[in-house]
């Protein structure tokens, strides 16, 4: 660790502590870096940059190319906690209002940062979310979701609509410290994909909001680790059996956990979807082991998980403010996959790796 919080900042200069996450990230670290430093308010941030034990050189890129900064700190994790789990080890370090929550596959625009933080000051709320453009272009990737679909997950605003609350930002959380603290941080057992669904929720349930900052832009490749190649471009679909069973896994515990009573219904079609869509990739893969990790397998896992699922949901029951009532607003009849399947056509039938 480089100094301490106490020794390199004062608490009170601080508006936003921005918390990059990173695990074998060289590729894309010295952009993330340089376009954090290029910031219009970078004498108000505190970077943190949290490692899970790189083995690619990019935990010292990181502590190389910010050596002068006298606002950083590096923390080394000495192991792969994911992402979640990443944060929440490191967030008591954090000294800023505000938590920006990175990954280093990403590079923002200038006033990125300035915006968020004027938009949820502005509208007094604890949460607001990016506009997420492809790395490369300004092609739009994701304004985040506006609601949930039958199965649960988050559906994209229509095309060329530019919503002014999210029900759930994309993957990026700038939020309140507090409220992060408040309503229990991340779920460490998550370890990859789905953590947005899971704080978001919480987020609304605990009575606060989340805003669209439509201004504040960052540009982002994404599954680097699942769908490598092309670069900087996606161009092809690529997934595999470990990303699958995380994804369903982590979707269904965000639903066990964080549904009151009438929106545990969601299971069910999510199941069906989940079904569904193993079947497909067995056929596709012809492997049986591809259905076992990527449906029985989430299942199994969420009954194994029964104990911390009723410990989430008494946890939730101390701040709930808001029930699954109030929460049918965001339910929409569109279908959140869509997107996803459109991409067939595009870039062709999903390439599926066994691991």
């Amino acid at each position: 660790m480089k100094g301490t919080p106490e020794s390199r900042l004062v608490a009170d200069e601080v508006w936003v502590s921005v918390i990059l996450l990173n695990y074998n990230g060289s590729a894309w670290m010295k952009r993330c870096l340089e376009t954090l430093q290029g910031q219009s308010i970078f004498n108000r941030m505190q970077i943190i940059i949290a490692d899970n034990q790189s083995n690619d050189g990019s935990d010292h890129q990181a502590q190389d190319f910010t050596a002068s900064w006298t606002n950083t700190l590096f923390i080394q994790n000495g192991c792969n906690l994911g992402f979640g789990g990443g944060v929440n080890l490191v967030t008591k370090h954090a000294t800023g209002r505000y938590l920006f929550l990175l990954n280093p596959d990403v590079w923002l625009e200038p006033r990125c940062i300035e915006e968020l933080y004027l938009a949820a000051e502005k509208a007094n709320v604890g949460c607001a979310g990016v506009l997420v453009l492809d790395y490369d272009n300004d092609e739009i990737q994701s304004r985040g979701g506006i609601g949930f679909d039958l199965s649960g997950h988050g559906v994209e605003p229509p095309r060329g609509y530019v919503p002014t609350t999210l029900f759930m930002g994309h993957g990026f959380a700038f939020l309140r410290k507090d409220l992060f603290e408040r309503i229990g941080g991340y779920d460490d057992l998550y370890f990859l994909y789905g953590e947005e669904l899971d704080l978001c929720w919480r987020i609304w349930a605990s009575g606060d909001k989340i805003v669209h900052a439509p201004m504040a832009r960052i540009h982002h490749r994404g599954a680097v680790s699942v769908n490598p190649k092309g670069g900087s471009k996606v161009v092809e679909i690529r997934t595999n059996d470990s990303k699958r069973f995380y994804s369903n896994r982590n979707h269904l515990l965000s639903l066990l956990k964080n549904s009151q009573h009438l929106l545990l219904l969601l299971i069910v079609p999510s199941l069906l979807l989940y079904f569904v869509e193993s079947v497909a990739g067995t056929i596709l893969v012809g492997r049986w082991s591809f259905f076992e990790r990527t449906f029985w397998q989430p299942v199994r896992e969420c009954w194994r998980l029964r104990t911390h699922i009723q410990a989430n949901r008494k946890s939730l029951r101390g701040f709930r403010k808001r029930g699954d009532l109030w929460m049918l607003r965001f339910l929409t009849w569109r279908f959140a996959r869509w997107e996803d399947y459109r991409r067939f056509f595009r870039l062709g039938l999903p390439r599926i790796d066994a691991r």
